[in-house]
């Protein structure tokens, strides 16, 4: 059986480092507030000149760079990404472009902070029919700039950075073993944002009513977030017969650290075997279980042969799972 398996990653994140104590100069929070409400300590945030396709780039060259490929290599871009430079093109045509990826296809996949396994899994995809013999998959995001910095419950979460893998087909026993995606829009007044589609339209009345920036109702995201987590990633690895005893290394979405510590609890994960760095990086969106990824890694936390669970969930809600053994 055909499996495509991760030969090179990559990832990038802005230089500019937004501390708690700085968000304590900005908005009525605290670093004791933030640290004990998400775990976030800091957050990159893009600069004016830097968008989502800028940081997407640098994370796929890193990527090709180690899965010793060009970009002509590439015959298949799949994006994750809720901050797209523009409407259009996607973030993926301009990617293609800008890299050198001659006529590869390109796609942008909207599914909020799920992007990553979203674009991973229809990666996958290709690769697994035999459409395409290498694919690359990037999760992307420009999140501070569509970012409330007077609302404390989204600015002190919300943050910017790139991940990219490098997919290829193997015959091996290794590489994606399998996937799951779902979606149930009947939560989307959860975490949204209003204005700029063709519901809202921009207009003077849109960004006087502050309308292109997300709005989330926070403990009703807690609640449901983390009962997606445990159902999709205990289903994942019932079907495949697995236990979460089999599991070498859980990835999960960072998008805040109670949640996390709380769904590997459900999941009978103990908290050494969960990948954990939105400490450092904030709720980077569909970039962040690529930037994980790429930093479990470069840690020594992943060998070959290692059963790995990556799960996300965003808004929408969309969420799913991957399973793959490195």
């Amino acid at each position: 059986m055909t499996r495509a398996r991760i030969i090179g990653v990559g990832a990038y994140a802005p230089k500019r480092v937004l501390s708690n104590a700085d968000l304590e100069k900005m908005v009525a929070t605290s670093d004791e507030w933030i640290v004990q409400r998400t775990g976030i300590r800091e957050r990159r945030i893009a600069d004016d000149t830097e968008a989502t396709s800028d940081l997407a780039i640098k994370a796929a060259q890193q990527a090709l760079e180690r899965a010793n490929l060009v970009p002509e290599d590439i015959e298949f871009i799949a994006v994750g990404t809720t901050t797209p430079d523009m409407v259009f093109p996607s973030v993926g045509n301009i990617v293609q472009h800008r890299l050198g990826c001659r006529r590869a296809g390109s796609v942008d996949l909207m599914a909020a902070c799920a992007g990553s396994v979203y674009s991973l899994v229809t990666g996958a995809q290709f690769i697994q029919t035999g459409k395409y013999k290498r694919v690359l998959c990037i999760g992307a995001e420009t999140l501070s700039k569509i970012t409330d910095f007077t609302d404390r419950g989204t600015c002190i979460l919300l943050a910017d950075a790139a991940g990219a893998v490098v997919l290829e087909a193997t015959e091996e026993d290794r590489g994606i073993i399998d996937v799951d995606l779902y979606s149930d829009g009947q939560y989307w007044e959860l975490l949204y944002m209003p204005g700029g589609g063709s519901r809202h339209p921009a207009t003077a009345e849109t960004v006087a009513q502050r309308m292109h920036y997300a709005k989330m109702k926070g403990n009703e995201v807690f609640k449901v977030a983390v009962r997606m987590f445990v159902e999709c990633a205990e289903k994942i690895l019932s079907r495949n017969g697995f236990t979460a005893a089999d599991v070498s290394l859980f990835i999960p979405h960072q998008a805040n650290l109670r949640i996390i510590e709380a769904a590997s609890k459900r999941v009978n994960l103990p908290m050494d075997r969960v990948f954990v760095n939105v400490d450092r990086y904030g709720n980077t969106g569909a970039a962040s279980i690529y930037v994980a990824l790429e930093e479990a890694l470069a840690a020594g936390r992943i060998k070959r042969g290692d059963l790995i669970l990556m799960a996300a969930f965003g808004g929408g809600f969309a969420w799913g799972a991957v399973l793959m053994r490195w």
